[in-house]
């Protein structure tokens, strides 16, 4: 059998000894670290003759047991350090395994120890990121997610450093240890901890703080280390953005968190009000009385997960694969996503608000209850974004949230639906994988979170904060699997769960549904035939809840249900009811999957206006859109429909609809259903834009107004009730702009140029600099060097100046791009620059797959970025997941693309690149026997036989 990954599930067996505690003492220099290791271990039910430690690119210097002579061998080629003891070792035997190692940290290996971006005159930052194997690239250890053990770590570093940090307390204070350095200790004695969340960092940083206090009076501090030149007011909004996600988990999360709304509520807000109050003269009495009604109150509620160390601590990261990674205690950031800086965009507050709750409720899941092997760690993910989510709800609306969360789902450009059916498509627990990072990707946070959205809706949501409360208890302090999570679902609710979850997580692909509807005027029935097909085009039948209601002319519910569909094909009939106007179908996206159904324009024309469910109303409008984009690609001389543009200009004048949904609503993609046309990228956006450019013939001067009147500053007392509101109106006028834009006038250039040069916002900047771009001003290319040089004062503004070039559509797209990679503050080995630059790019498939340049450009940074970040690399070739439904003249050189880069991979250096690519060329049989037709067969797609499984 060919084996096309590099580990499967039965590379991870039972350990053989549980590991109890680990003393480290981490002796740090700048091009290399001393770690002394003394590992203690229990051995478990069977005598141990021998044990694999995993030893990554280290060197090994001393290894000694305390049960007696040990013989040790080390693999560097499979990273196993094999100890062998004088005797085997009878069960119940404790030991103490004592290694003096070192490790040298990377520039772009962003996994074990690893430098980051360093100040000026300071000696080099290094941290570690140890998702999932980097623990091994530090010491020799047992890198197992089930090795879960206390942890005391010494760190002797460069006296300079501002902070030296690891998991858990600090004992005592930092001292002199002579030479010029310092030592400093921490203990982890709480939370045994797998290893993938250790943590040791060495660094240059400001340190601001702040007290958390909870109701019931308990307070621990809350750091954040960022630059040293940072912004204390900003520091100041970062640090109360995180309190305000701490105090949230602990009144809005547990077994009972929809009971007692009012009473949490009032919490919340007195939370607030004694924050305020704190450190003011003459608010003493206030305060007192505040925390007095706090504590009465704290008593009357069971509160949710609440943090058991003394600091909780976000780290700012200039260069990771990760926007943030949990750390017992110390969360790493991307640092450009830290803070709110003001130049960072709406996207990327929105990101810092809910990866600083996402982190820090890794705390409880995941870190106090851990899965048992990285094919689930979307089990700790999955869960920790359900509740990020209601976190984002709760402060963003949850009509926005789930709307959002729906366009992701739909997005052409790297979305969830079009992941999950790519020829490199990996089910929520994939059959293997060749490196962990491959399992963090939108399936992961998008598609598992959704299952687990199906279960809660299914369960009802009282019912599953109990069973999630249940497994939380259950697996404290240890290790959990998908089957127990499961079972703890199935106790509290009484439904089964097993096989609709084996269906979901271990296939890809989701249901397509259709719906034949009936109604009887005589006996005043209605019924509905529901039948599924997979997207794969398989066999395979899901289960899955399905939300739906008969809706009046008036957008009043006549009749609304949720069923649980298990068969193939389902009828259901509700009886009694009066002839419906229209469908509202999957509502609340209730599932996972797509819903073919046309009620005709008139139907869909109601629906929007008039559905009481905003992801219908939107969905009906996406429906219009998808049409009329159709319509406008089967006939290029054909013009927008009026009634279309006028729907438009009528929804973005809905100042209600515009409150709670911003421009999401508006969404309008590059894409359609109809798989003639779905893969002519250069098309779709040709007609995207004559329609936009319809509506803007159509209703200019009304669209100026409300791009004018959109421009206002928010308020409000609260910083980010401010901030949310400025987002959804800067939605609503940058889309009037971009409406705009598409006439592309020298007025309108004027206009788009005086938002570049004076924006209110670090977003009306980047959408002001994309639109300039795209259009025909005739300085453009002395406004791009101007732009870059100006962006590169600042990592957070350059990371937005490369992604908004990569997405650029003018006709010097890739002389653009090229130009930009030409700055010199571009840095290949700089994972965000990775990202904005070549990721987009690669996404912007109407450049990067149907122009020539575009395809020469992304072959050679493709095969440049495999040498230094796999992740960045196999995240970029997701663009290249559906070549098969491109037209036949583009087959051949896209999959040449492909083909360039497996000669280029080295299977043993870069696995998951050399793997990933050999999937989408074998998921591509169409392009791949063109090209092989033309160029001969593609070296390293064949492989016979299976090779021994490498250890783990």
């Amino acid at each position: 059998m060919e084996r096309i990954y590099k580990y499967y599930p039965g590379d991870f067996g039972a350990l053989t000894v549980k590991v109890l505690h680990m003393d480290l003492v981490f002796d740090m220099h700048d091009t290399e670290t001393r770690v002394d290791s003394r590992m203690r271990i229990r051995v478990l039910d069977r005598p141990v003759a021998s044990l694999d430690l995993n030893a990554k690119d280290l060197e090994i210097g001393k290894v000694e047991a305390s049960c007696g002579d040990v013989n040790a061998k080390y693999d560097r080629d499979s990273a196993i350090l094999t100890l062998e003891f004088a005797r085997p070792l009878p069960p119940g035997t404790e030991c103490e395994l004592h290694t003096v190692t070192t490790c040298h940290p990377s520039r772009n290996v962003l996994e074990g120890l690893y430098y980051d971006r360093t100040p000026p005159g300071a000696p080099p930052t290094q941290i570690t990121q140890c998702q999932q194997w980097g623990f091994q690239r530090l010491v020799p250890c047992i890198d197992d997610m089930t090795a879960k053990c206390t942890y005391r770590t010494t760190i002797l570093a460069d006296h300079r450093y501002t902070n030296l940090i690891s998991n858990g307390d600090q004992e005592g204070a930092r001292k002199g240890a002579g030479d010029g350095r310092d030592m400093v200790i921490y203990t982890n004695m709480v939370t045994p901890m797998a290893p993938y969340l250790f943590f040791v960092g060495a660094g240059t940083y400001a340190t601001f703080s702040r007290e958390c206090e909870y109701p019931d009076g308990h307070t621990f501090t809350l750091e954040l280390l960022v630059p040293p030149d940072s912004d204390p007011v900003v520091a100041r909004h970062a640090l109360d953005v995180l309190n305000d996600a701490v105090i949230w988990v602990y009144l809005f999360t547990g077994p009972e968190m929809y009971r007692d709304y009012a009473a949490r509520m009032r919490m919340w807000d007195l939370c607030g009000e004694r924050d305020r109050k704190k450190g003011k003269p003459g608010d003493a009495g206030e305060l007192a009385k505040i925390r007095k009604e706090l504590a009465e109150l704290a008593g009357s509620i069971t509160p949710g997960y609440a943090y058991t160390g003394t600091v909780y601590r976000e780290i700012g990261m200039q260069n990771s694969d990760f926007g943030g990674m949990e750390n017992v205690g110390n969360t790493t950031i991307a640092m450009n996503r830290i803070m709110p800086y003001p130049q960072m965009t709406d996207s990327s507050f929105e990101y810092m608000v809910t990866v600083k709750v996402h982190e820090f409720y890794h705390n409880l899941n995941g870190s106090e209850v851990t899965g048992k092997s990285p094919f689930e760690i979307w089990l700790n993910e999955a869960v920790t974004v359900v509740m990020e989510l209601k976190n984002h709800a709760f402060l963003f609306g949850e009509d926005y949230v789930r709307l959002q969360t729906v366009l992701t789902l739909l997005s052409p450009t790297g979305g969830t639906f079009a992941l999950d059916q790519g020829a490199a498509a990996m089910p929520i627990e994939p059959d293997g994988f060749n490196d962990p990072n491959e399992l963090i990707t939108g399936v992961t946070y998008v598609k598992a979170p959704e299952f687990v959205h199906m279960i809660e809706t299914l369960m009802g949501k009282e019912e599953f904060a109990r069973g999630l409360a249940l497994y939380h208890q259950r697996y404290r302090h240890s290790n959990a699997s998908r089957a127990q999570w499961v079972q703890a679902m199935e106790e509290v609710s009484g439904q089964q769960f097993t096989e609709m979850a084996r269906t979901w997580l271990k296939k890809t692909g989701f249901p397509r549904i259709t719906v034949v509807p009936a109604y009887d005027g005589e006996s005043r029935t209605f019924s509905m035939e529901i039948t599924q097909q997979s997207s794969q085009g398989d066999d395979t039948v899901f289960e899955f809840p399905f939300r739906f209601a008969l809706v009046d002319n008036e957008g009043k519910d006549i009749a609304e249900r949720m069923i649980r569909v298990t068969e193939m094909s389902q009828r259901v009939e509700i009886k009694d009811v009066d002839r419906m106007a229209f469908l509202s179908l999957n509502r609340g996206y209730s599932f996972y999957g797509l819903v073919d159904y046309d009620p005709g324009v008139e139907a869909w024309y109601l629906q929007v206006r008039k559905d009481p469910d905003l992801v219908n109303r939107y969905i009906a409008f996406y429906c219009l859109a998808n049409r009329e984009m159709t319509r406008l690609l089967a006939d290029p001389e054909a013009h927008p429909d009026t009634r279309f543009t006028d729907l438009f200009f009528e929804l973005i004048s809905d100042e209600d609809l515009m409150r709670k949904a911003g421009g999401l609503f508006l969404t309008i993609f590059d894409s359609v259903e109809d798989p003639r046309w779905s893969h002519r990228y250069r098309e779709l956006y040709r007609a995207r834009r004559s329609i936009l450019r319809g509506i803007a013939g159509a209703h200019g001067d009304s669209l100026h107004k409300i791009y004018r009147k959109y421009s206002r500053i928010p308020a409000g007392e609260r910083y980010l009730t401010r901030q949310i509101s400025g987002i959804r109106d800067r939605q609503v006028k940058n889309i009037a702009l971009a409406t705009l834009a598409t006439l592309d006038t020298p007025e309108i250039h004027e206009t788009i140029r005086a938002q570049y040069d004076r924006p209110a916002s670090a977003t009306d900047k980047s959408v002001a600099m994309g639109l300039y771009l795209d259009s025909s001003a005739p300085d453009r290319m002395e406004f791009l060097r101007a732009a870059g040089e100006e962006a590169a004062k600042s990592p957070v503004s350059f990371e937005v100046f490369l992604g908004t070039v990569a997405g650029n559509s003018s006709p010097e797209a890739v002389k653009i791009v090229q130009a930009a990679e030409a700055l010199p503050a571009f840095r290949l080995e700089q994972a965000d620059h990775q990202r904005a630059l070549f990721g987009r790019f690669a996404m912007n498939r109407k450049v990067s797959l149907q122009t020539p340049e575009g395809r020469e450009f992304l072959a050679r940074s493709l095969i440049r970025l495999a040498k230094v970040n796999e992740y960045s690399t196999v995240m970029a070739l997701q663009a290249l997941s559906s070549i098969d439904g491109m037209d036949p003249e583009y087959l051949v050189p896209v999959a040449k693309i492909l083909a360039d880069l497996l000669a280029s991979a080295d299977p043993k250096k870069t696995p998951s690149v050399y793997n990933t690519t050999r999937r989408l060329l074998n998921g591509s049989p169409k392009a791949l026997a063109a090209y092989v037709e033309q160029y001969g067969p593609v070296p390293g797609l064949k492989i016979t036989g299976e090779p021994d499984k490498p250890g783990a």
